[in-house]
């Protein structure tokens, strides 16, 4: 039968429920962190609250982003409620068209290539008038960064000590750097373990080595993996070094390896979309190579 969520004390109006997932890997306990229950369904929300307050602060009249979806979906809304304009950049063809952006009020500027063509395009419309770019390596980063780490502080109210280990998506490597810090900022020693796209993530194919750029035309886009895939993680090499100094380590996962991380996670309560459940996706794997013990969290990313 699903597990319960935990107990735990919400650090602010953004909490989200810690899931048992018992043993899903035979002598390890299995959390789930259900980062998919924003109203977003995106866990870049408290990050795209925290960009908007700042624009709203500094007296700008609109965010624009490049996003792979959930992002868009996050800022959509951040600014739909903090009544600001917000322009939202997608590849053509990707998330849901941005039809979910749209209906919030964002507008949504679709163009071919890929999500580093997209990054390209925000970065022109947010030089007009009143625009702020909003993108998670633009100015607002230390804002981003403060968003991405309140699920360290509710991951330390709801756990009597640190985890063995935190297991988080990878895409441009914005949340592990972000993990990184809060965890140093409260004292615990976690080894984070990042997991993206196998073969289509700069990330994935560097580790353990130099960060190097993929060739653009060498990663492959499916229905399924797109949050994850670039051919230049933007904060890349800080997230490697962060990974590093934890004694983590970096994964990837397939397709196939992500659609059974889903329907696995769906006998828990938990609905993510395949690139959603990469983290654990990446546990499974990894645990069929060496053996797990002790507590695991994974952090599930969007649905």
């Amino acid at each position: 039968m699903p597990a319960s969520p935990l107990t735990t004390a919400p650090t602010d109006a953004y909490a989200t429920p810690l899931i048992d997932a018992g043993e899903l890997v035979p002598g390890t306990r299995i959390l789930i962190k259900d980062e998919t229950r924003y109203a977003s369904g995106s866990h870049k929300e408290p990050a795209a609250r925290a960009v908007v307050s700042r624009a709203i602060a500094d007296g700008y009249r609109r965010v624009v982003i490049a996003t792979c979806g959930n992002y868009g979906r996050a800022m959509a809304m951040a600014c739909a409620a903090a009544e600001l304009a917000c322009t939202v950049v997608l590849p053509a063809g990707w998330s849901d068209g941005g039809a979910f952006m749209r209906d919030v009020g964002a507008d949504v500027h679709l163009v071919p290539g890929s999500y580093e063509d997209a990054v390209d395009e925000s970065r022109s419309l947010a030089a007009e008038d009143g625009s702020v770019d909003g993108n998670v390596d633009g100015p607002y980063v230390d804002a981003v960064f403060d968003g991405h780490g309140v699920v360290v502080h509710a991951l330390r109210l709801a756990l009597p000590e640190p985890p063995a280990a935190l297991w988080i998506p990878v895409g441009n490597g914005t949340t592990i750097i972000a993990v990184h810090r809060q965890l140093q900022a409260v004292g615990w020693p976690v080894p984070i373990n990042g997991v993206g796209s196998a073969a289509n993530n700069p990330v994935v194919t560097s580790w353990p080595g130099e960060y190097r750029m993929l060739p653009p035309d060498d990663v492959v886009t499916t229905d399924h993996n797109q949050p994850l895939v670039n051919w230049h993680a933007l904060q890349g090499p800080e997230a490697m070094a962060a990974v590093a100094a934890t004694g983590g380590a970096i994964f990837g996962a397939d397709d196939t390896e992500l659609l059974a991380a889903r329907d696995l996670l769906a006998d828990h309560g938990a609905k993510p979309t395949p690139s959603g459940a990469v983290a654990l996706a990446g546990l499974l794997g990894q645990a069929r190579r060496t053996p797990l013990t002790g507590t695991h969290v994974v952090l599930l990313s969007g649905r």
